[in-house]
């Protein structure tokens, strides 16, 4: 019972971290003059991916680099088929024509060097993870650059109001931000390892469920409530774009901190769950022009959640 209590404690403090983290970065890049096109594409993103950096660092410094990978493994693929799932049944999801042209095909490339780096030793090294977040580097800068050339940069989930926040508010937000953050990791994580251990399952079962599904509530969430109300402050390439940061910078900097070993004992990682996630990326591209074409509608958003439901059924099994 306890370790249900450090689970869910766990995750109410990462939710709350992460939202306090975000609203303090952006008022603090408006105090700084960075543009909102700046502000969305580069501090939301990385500030939306804290919860799962802080849990996987915490895993890995742990010894328990299963989490870690399970983790952002499992986040991926809840990212696409349980949120993007469930938001597309609620409101169709129109599709930018532009996302497959540079971030899709990013998300597909690292993902599959991530499945290499970890094939071919069964260690992410911390070598590998900073090619990994230097790639996020180059291709922040190229995204960028890119739409500073459009016209129809979509901004929305940037709130202004937070350009008039005092210092005061901001500084108090960062330090809410970071304790949530940090002892939510730290209980999620403890609490993971004795729920598996009481249940019988493994530690990577675990994460790739219970903490996967967890450190997505932001965005499902916002997703869910943006879709009830209409609004267009979810799509398609911020999902994409989330899961190019959980690979990049999550599992990037955690490795640079920690190499990140695969468990022999949870073959699974390799053999079957990186492919879950790599054929959940793969589908977006017949899910949009077929039939269709650039829209999720309703009875694709079942397709995603259909499979979302067997992926965790296999996975618990």
């Amino acid at each position: 019972m306890y370790s249900v209590f450090l689970v869910i404690a766990g995750l109410g403090l990462l939710v709350v971290g992460g939202d306090f983290l975000v609203r303090a970065s952006v008022g603090l890049s408006f105090k700084l003059k960075l543009s909102k096109l700046v502000i969305g594409m580069t501090v939301v993103s990385f500030a939306t991916s804290a919860p799962e950096l802080l849990v996987s660092l915490q895993a890995a410094l742990d010894g328990v680099s299963d989490i870690a990978l399970g983790n952002v493994i499992g986040s991926n693929i809840a990212n696409i088929g349980l949120v993007l799932g469930i938001t597309a049944i609620i409101s169709p999801l129109a599709v930018d024509k532009d996302f497959y042209k540079l971030n899709w095909p990013m998300m597909m490339l690292l993902s599959f060097v991530l499945y290499y780096f970890l094939k071919n030793d069964l260690v992410l090294t911390a070598f590998e993870g900073a090619i990994l977040f230097v790639a996020l580097i180059v291709f922040l800068i190229v995204l960028i650059r890119n739409s500073r050339k459009s016209t129809k940069a979509n901004m929305e989930e940037v709130d202004e109001s937070l350009a008039v926040v005092s210092n005061f508010k901001i500084i108090v937000w960062l330090l809410i931000g970071a304790a949530g953050l940090y002892f939510g990791s730290d209980w999620l994580v403890e609490g993971a390892k004795k729920l598996a251990a009481a249940v019988g399952i493994s530690d990577y079962a675990i994460s790739v469920t219970v903490i996967a599904i967890g450190t997505s509530v932001p965005e499902l969430a916002a997703s869910v409530i943006a879709a009830l109300k209409k609004e267009k402050a979810i799509s398609l390439g911020n999902l994409i774009g989330s899961n190019i940061f959980n690979i990049a910078s999550v599992l990037g900097l955690t490795a640079i901190v920690k190499p990140i070993v695969v468990n022999p004992q949870t073959p699974q990682i390799l053999s079957t769950n990186i492919f879950w996630m790599i054929g959940f990326a793969a589908i977006l591209i017949p899910l949009m022009l077929i039939p269709k074409r650039f829209e999720i509608g309703r009875l694709k958003g079942f397709i995603l959640f259909g499979f979302y439901i067997v992926f965790i059924y296999i996975s618990l099994i």
